[in-house]
């Protein structure tokens, strides 16, 4: 068992086993942070989503009649 851990053909071999077991380590790391980046882009895109609906429905508000008066003299004005 000593001489086949001390021989040049198992140090080899497990050299190769290490750098393996790194790139696939490393490959793994890379697909996880994409897909977190991925789930980062797609929770952006419905913030904006969001932030624009009530950016408008704020808008709409800021033009909306202040009382009945003013809804009489758009509604006969033609304004909506």
């Amino acid at each position: 068992m000593a001489t086949l851990a001390g021989s040049a053909w198992a140090r080899s071999a497990l050299h190769y086993g290490v750098t393996a077991l790194a790139i696939l380590l490393f490959l793994l790391a890379l697909r996880r942070s994409g897909e977190r980046a991925g789930r980062l882009s797609e929770k952006l895109e419905n913030m904006e989503k969001a932030n624009d609906l009530q950016r408008r429905m704020l808008e709409a508000a800021a033009r909306r009649p202040r009382d009945r008066g003013e809804l009489v003299d758009r509604l006969r004005g033609g304004g909506f």
